[in-house]
């Protein structure tokens, strides 16, 4: 590719300087994709440019996902294939090509922005040379996989060495109990000839005795060949289990040690830690930085409880699992239950809410809410007594942490160092992919948004975690024309203060994608009639068409025999309600098939205190008023509990209407997972999540956000359809159920992240995954850089 390209320039020198002229023309210091696409494309329409269509030069152009002009060089960052990136500069005149290292790229980044050289004075962040010799995946389609990758690749390894390795597993097998009882083998058991002596007179001993008996009848007999409690509830469950480790020891195959580790217990209490919004069951939905998180987390307790229940009753053990969910306790809470220390979460047998609070410097309890992007300064003293709290609650260490969003994954980082158990990392959204050049501009958003401090959090715990679940591959890497939100991170620069040359790689192991559900007791078929909520259908009659004496409502729904088109949403920039809002409006097609329905925020401006859903709320009202929407758009600023939320869902379908997820960006998508899993057909951004949840024009829709006039005529045309065709809403809905269930469920959610904490946890244990010199260096880093950008903040 460098010669084909250096040929192809300088054979066709007149269609290439045209080309990069009309570039440096625009006259803007960074081009985004689309700009360089569209100059390229209409360049190709032309005839002087039509030799350059099918050409290496178009290759390139044609993977560019940005590009710089400084001066005479036209810099360009190409993506030939999925998270590699190559880096090129042309000279304008003399069409001279070189290749470009991460930081000569970064540094024109940063001389375009601050207008001055760095002179190779600049703080770098490197990571990439504490990973070399560790395992990586080659091809972009395994991304994500990580798991199944590692027990291929260390299986092996680990059984080519007949001593110091096997050795491990033995070891591996000893240090597992729970609460002073010992799990697994006993002293016995201390090498790996003692392991297959003790194997050989167990399954023997066991081979005459009843398949259903349990460890209280064959318990002494186990012990005195060197086994303890753990291997089964069941005489079979025990044969099953030891099976599994001889026909490892005799030949490791990969799938079988995921199928053995899932059998150990391992797993006995965990810690979910979500610091930052109101965190509460009830009444907090809407509420500022509340909103699919809160849900995301309760759902996934009650899924992970049941799991660890089942699980420990198979191995058959009497042991009442423990899951914490760590959160701010904030004093002044309102009606909500925040301001409450311990809070048992409702559907679970033992899970609770731990709320700590944020405290000043002095010691001072900060008695109200805090901004998502103003915590930084209290996650420090946050981690220290959440670590106190959490081992006093708990009677001990918990077997795994957690954490949530970026605030969280910190805390997360800090507690696992101390704790030293295995780390989890739940990114949900990344700020960087959000907001456009958030990294590059960053001293003028730094008073309202300190993206440096987060960004900087982000690095530490993406790089200190044992493991990282994404729920979905986009989220890692995006697809073959954008990057991925971590991918954001391989290579960035904030300037003036670092530059980030190698900051994740996409191919470490450690990612794994394992997608939410919905919660099967409230978001089930429309047509689940004897399961449905009837007594609540006046309630929504009366919320969806309109009455009269509500302040925390607009408009009213006139014609009540059209189907309705339904969105819910936080009432902020990226979740793009105002702009369905105003597609709707323009589209007198749509108008005539179909009313609108918005669960949005705040009603009145005055009721917000969130600067930029205020700016929301003002634009909500001005496309009523502009379009002349009162009769057609209902618009609520209420919060709905789950089981109304479910109903109404299902309110929508039994009217043959759609849910439209318009967001500019949706890193998963729950709002179109519990849609779907009503059977109500749905309609979402193609940006994010909802590209690999729908299946486009089978299991429902994708829009995209930025042609709204487009999204519109496709929202017509169903109801066009619908209207002709009498099954066809049925066949979009029905093929929207069988999309969830085969996917997207809480129930292969818990089984999978167990399954992961106990293989991450058992390579951890017995190879190098630890990555002691990688958590050092990040240890410096968060001395050097992260706590003196969370102290400028001030408490």
């Amino acid at each position: 590719m460098p010669d084909a390209l250096k040929d192809f320039i300088e054979d066709h020198r007149d269609a290439c300087y045209t080309l990069l002229r009309r570039y440096t023309g625009l006259k803007r210091p960074f081009l985004l994709r689309s700009d360089i696409q569209d100059i390229f494309s209409g360049f190709c329409m032309e005839e002087g440019g039509a030799i350059v269509r099918d050409s290496v030069l178009a290759e390139i152009i044609g993977a560019a996902q940005e590009a710089a002009v400084d001066g005479p060089w036209f810099y360009l960052a190409a993506r030939p294939r999925i998270a590699r990136m190559k880096l090129y500069r042309i000279h304008v005149e003399s069409l001279d090509v070189e290749y470009l290292t991460p930081s000569q790229y970064l540094a024109c980044k940063e001389r375009l922005v601050t207008g001055q050289s760095d002179n190779g004075r600049v703080l770098e962040f490197d990571i990439g040379p504490f990973n070399r010799e560790f395992p990586k995946l080659k091809e972009a389609r395994s991304i994500g996989r990580g798991v199944e990758f590692l027990n291929r690749r260390l299986s092996s390894e680990l059984f080519l060495d007949k001593g110091k390795g096997v050795q491990s597993l033995v070891d591996f097998l000893r240090v597992h109990h729970c609460r002073g009882r010992q799990l697994m083998v006993n002293a016995r058991i201390d090498s790996i000839s003692a392991l297959r002596q003790g194997l050989r007179k167990a399954e023997q001993f066991l081979d005459g005795q009843p398949q259903d008996a349990t460890w209280d009848v064959v318990g002494q007999s186990l012990t005195n060949y060197g086994f303890e409690p753990g291997w089964g509830q069941t005489v079979a469950r025990m044969r099953e289990t030891f099976s599994l480790l001889v026909d490892i020891l005799e030949a490791p195959d990969p799938a079988e040690i995921e199928r053995f580790l899932s059998r150990v217990p391992m797993i006995f209490s965990l810690v979910i830690v979500s610091p930052h919004g109101y965190f509460a069951q009830d009444g907090v939905l809407g509420m500022p930085d509340t909103g699919g998180q809160v849900v995301y987390i309760l759902d996934q307790v009650r899924a992970l409880e049941q799991e660890m229940r089942l699980s420990i009753a198979e191995q058959g053990l009497d042991i009442e699992p423990q899951i914490l969910v760590v959160t701010r306790l904030i004093p002044e809470a309102g009606d909500t239950t925040c301001n409450q220390r311990i809070e048992a979460i409702t559907g679970t047998g033992n899970a609770r809410i731990l709320r700590v609070p944020f405290r000043r410097p002095n010691g001072e309890v900060l008695p109200h809410w805090v901004s998502r992007f103003e915590v930084w300064p209290y996650l420090e003293g946050f981690a220290a007594e959440v670590q106190k709290e959490v081992v006093a609650e708990l009677a001990g260490r918990p077997d795994l942490i957690i954490g949530n969003y970026s605030d969280g994954n910190l805390v997360a980082t800090l507690l696992a160092q101390e704790l030293q158990v295995t780390q989890c990392t739940i990114a949900h959204a990344l700020e960087k992919s959000k907001y456009l050049m958030s990294d590059l501009y960053w001293q003028d958003n730094d008073a309202q948004y300190h993206f440096a401090c987060q960004f900087t959090a982000d690095l530490i715990a993406m790089n200190a975690s044992d493991f990282i679940i994404t729920s979905t591959y986009q989220e890692i890497a995006g697809n073959a024309h954008s990057l991925g939100q971590y991918e954001s991170y391989s290579n960035f620069t904030l300037p003036g203060l670092y530059r980030v040359v190698d900051g994740i790689d996409m191919y470490d192991p450690k990612f794994n994608i394992v997608s939410p559900g919905a919660d099967e007791r409230i978001y089930f078929p429309y047509h689940a009639h004897d399961r449905r909520l009837s007594a609540l259908h006046d309630e929504i009659s009366e919320l969806v068409f309109g009455g009269a004496g509500r302040d925390d409502a607009r408009g009213c729904l006139t014609d009540r025999d059209k189907p309705i088109i339904f969105s819910m949403a936080r009432l902020d920039r990226i979740k793009n309600i105002t702009g369905l809002m105003e597609w709707y409006g323009r589209s007198p097609e749509l108008r005539s098939a179909a009313n609108l329905l918005l669960i949005a925020g705040h009603v009145a401006e005055e009721r917000s205190s969130d600067r930029e859903e205020q700016a929301q709320i003002a634009r909500m009202h001005s496309l009523m008023s502009e379009y002349e929407l009162d009769g057609q758009v209902r618009w609520l600023g209420i919060h709905l509990e789950k089981a109304m939320a479910g109903e109404l869902y299902r309110f929508i379908a039994d009217r043959k209407g759609v849910f439209v997820q318009p967001a500019l960006f949706e890193a998963f998508g729950l709002t179109v997972v519990e849609a779907m899993a009503t059977g109500l057909p749905t309609f979402a951004t193609r940006y994010g999540g909802p590209l690999e949840i729908i299946e486009d024009g089978l299991s429902g829709f994708h829009i995209d956000p930025n042609h709204g006039d487009e999204a519109a005529a496709k929202l017509a045309a169903f109801f066009a359809q619908a209207g002709q065709d009498p099954e066809y809403w049925g066949k979009i809905s029905e093929a929207s159920l069988a999309r969830i269930e085969s996917r997207y469920t809480w129930r292969l959610y818990a089984r999978r992240m167990m399954m992961l904490s106990r293989v991450y946890g058992f390579w951890k244990y017995v190879t190098n995954l630890e990555r002691a010199e990688t958590r050092r260096y990040l240890e410096m880093f968060y001395h050097l850089q992260f706590r003196l950008l969370a102290q400028a903040i001030g408490p």
